[in-house]
């Protein structure tokens, strides 16, 4: 049996460092191994910076299984190709303050938006392991990827899922008064949608519940925007995970939670494709 491995892209900086540690306990838990690649455009240079990449993953985790690779060519692109075969992979980001963190900070945005496996995006020095709650961020059925990703996240650390399903209600037309408050069809139309998004989470979930019976479950349905919502839940969250609302055709883009999480989430977030 082939062994899987989480990747991880590095260049030696301190961000680097911290996403690999971060890859080095995800391949842990999941019995995996870990292959550490840094893109440059000489593949000489590549040999220092790897070999002290595994050499301290060979200290923290004396068995786990380290390969490491040089690719020629841009870090987005090596990435996205390491990415089909990955059973995760892993970078990190200094935020999005000054040129520097915009510049760093376009690679997690570009490869989030082509990556053609689950990605995780490190975000500054959270810890790994905190006994945090898992987090997803859920709209509706499409996000069926993220939400098995969420729930088998959740159950490798042992943690409670957070499902969080907002939606915001639609605006209703102005209409003659009805004769009994709150009974308008404009009303009534906007009763029916709440009800209906309400229950989005009881029926996208049920059979990831039958799978996962261990993993405590709680979901809450707002009704204001998911990206501010959800970038509030982060602050107490482990992790987050969302689907990847791929946009675009050439120029494919992220949709506008994903693009604010990577922007501003207070944890790591897990961006995962949704297959379409």
């Amino acid at each position: 049996m082939t062994l899987q491995h989480v990747i991880v892209g590095t260049d030696g900086s301190l961000v680097a460092v911290r996403a690999m540690d971060w890859a080095a306990d995800e391949a842990v838990r999941r019995g995996a191994g870990l292959r550490v690649v840094y893109a440059v455009p000489d593949r000489d240079e590549a040999g220092p910076v790897l070999r002290a990449a595994a050499s301290r993953v060979s200290e923290r985790h004396p068995a786990l299984p380290v390969v490491t690779a040089a690719a020629e060519g841009g870090t987005v692109q090596a990435l996205v190709r390491e990415s089909e075969h990955a059973v995760l992979t892993v970078v990190g980001t200094r935020g999005f303050g000054g040129l520097t963190g915009l510049l760093f900070g376009s690679v997690s945005l570009r490869l989030a938006a082509r990556a053609r496996g689950p990605l995780l995006v490190v975000r500054g020095d959270h810890p790994c392991d905190d006994g945090k709650d898992v987090l997803l961020g859920l709209e509706s059925d499409a996000d069926a990827n993220a939400a098995a990703y969420a729930f088998q996240e959740a159950e490798r650390r042992g943690a409670r899922l957070r499902v969080l399903h907002s939606w915001t209600h639609q605006q209703v037309a102005p209409e003659l008064p009805s004769l009994v408050p709150a009974t308008s069809p404009g009303q009534e139309r906007l009763a029916r949608h709440g009800r209906a998004e309400e229950a989005v989470p009881r029926f996208a979930l049920t059979r990831l519940r039958e799978q996962h019976p261990d993993v405590d479950v709680a979901t809450r349905t707002v009704r204001t925007g998911a990206a501010r919502s959800l970038l509030e839940a982060t602050r107490e969250a482990a992790v987050v995970v969302i689907g990847a609302h791929r946009h675009g055709g050439r120029g494919t883009r992220l949709g506008p939670v994903a693009h604010t999480l990577l922007h501003r989430s207070h944890c790591p977030v897990v961006v995962v494709p949704d297959g379409g």
